[in-house]
């Protein structure tokens, strides 16, 4: 398919903002340029320079983990700027709309709303996969993009992965986002590997839940090396801090880290799960390829409000499509996971099931 007639005409006659570090990409000189404070930052570590605009260093070092090439990485606040540029780039509220497949992740149709664009809602089944033909179905020549989350938040589980192929293959007017938040805690391969075949393919991952790196918010698209440089045209020009870039490039160079807090959460999650097997009040245990288990309650609201109290703070997604009493529930420390499942089964030891 002819990806680039999909962007937006305007975006690629944009003439981008020139930043003052566009202009010289050395790091030793007497910078007279962008009206930095000359002194200092009045901090241990000085922070009065800008920070590269296209944060070099941090991609070559994404690039080498994730098995890719720099040209195909994008750096965002998060990956909820990913989202929200993307959005701005291939669609308009008049002549453009996206799929979403409830439940999923929220900030997609916050973002299509935030940016007066319609959105098509093609709930999940049952289990939890998507609905493949009601997808197709639902594709018109307005459709810019379908966002399908995978593992899923808040459901926990991994797509089908021939489900996505068989979108892919069918989608010719837009493109394909895969939000791969949690893939570092399945054992699913990731799609970055399928950008070469699918031009139309967009994949956002994040530095903050294996890494831990969550208050830095720094979020990660990889796409077609034409796509990226459209991402880095529109976006602020220094939207990555230097504090977080600094601190990502030491987070990047501890891979035991990642490693270990994967298996450690792993080992955990099951923990939690058999633990919660015996609990009376507790209906389903979804499977989870996260960091999160969704888990179906009896008394949910009860619960939920119970365990607040007890300053306990989980995530009732009982308003959400399919999710009717059910609580999300990060894997916390092993003492965490204890004090939860003692005060559920306090809740219903009191409240007789």
């Amino acid at each position: 398919m002819d990806y680039k007639k999909y962007i937006l005409p305007h975006i690629w006659d944009l003439k981008p903002y020139s930043s003052a570090r566009d202009d010289f990409k050395g790091s030793d000189g007497i910078f007279l340029d962008a009206n930095e404070n000359p002194i200092g930052s009045g901090l241990a570590e000085n922070y009065n320079r800008y920070p590269d605009p296209l944060q070099v260093h941090i991609k070559d070092q994404i690039a080498q983990v994730k098995k890719c090439s720099a040209d195909k990485i994008f750096l965002g606040n998060g990956s909820d700027e990913a989202i929200d540029l993307l959005i701005r780039m291939t669609c308009t509220s008049e002549s453009s709309s996206i799929i979403v497949c409830p439940p999923t992740y929220g900030m997609y149709e916050v973002s299509a709303a935030l940016n007066n664009v319609p959105v098509t809602t093609i709930n999940l089944t049952a289990e939890y996969q998507l609905n493949t033909d009601l997808i197709i179905k639902a594709i018109d020549s307005t459709t810019r993009l379908i966002f399908i989350c995978s593992p899923n938040n808040p459901t926990g589980n991994l797509m089908n992965r021939e489900d996505i192929y068989t979108i892919l293959n069918s989608f010719k007017t837009g493109f394909i986002v895969i939000d791969e938040a949690y893939i570092d805690f399945s054992d699913e391969p990731s799609f970055i590997q399928e950008l070469g075949e699918f031009p139309q393919l967009i994949v956002m991952q994040t530095l903050s839940k294996a890494y831990g790196l969550a208050s830095l918010r720094l979020g990660m698209a990889f796409a077609n090396p034409t796509i990226i440089k459209l991402f880095n045209k529109i976006k602020p020009p220094y939207n990555i801090g230097g504090a977080t870039q600094q601190l990502v490039q030491k987070a990047l160079e501890n891979s035991h880290f990642v490693t270990e807090s994967i298996q450690y959460i792993k080992i955990n999650k099951s923990q939690l799960i058999a633990d919660l097997k015996h609990i009376d009040g507790v209906l389903t245990i979804f499977h989870s390829d996260a960091n999160f288990i969704l888990v179906k309650f009896i008394r949910a609201q009860e619960l939920f409000d119970y365990l607040i109290l007890h300053k306990i703070i989980a995530r009732n997604r009982s308003n959400l499509a399919l999710c009717n009493d059910s609580i999300r529930i990060t894997i916390g420390l092993e003492s965490e996971n204890k004090e939860l499942i003692h005060k559920i089964k306090i809740f219903y030891t009191k409240n007789d099931v």
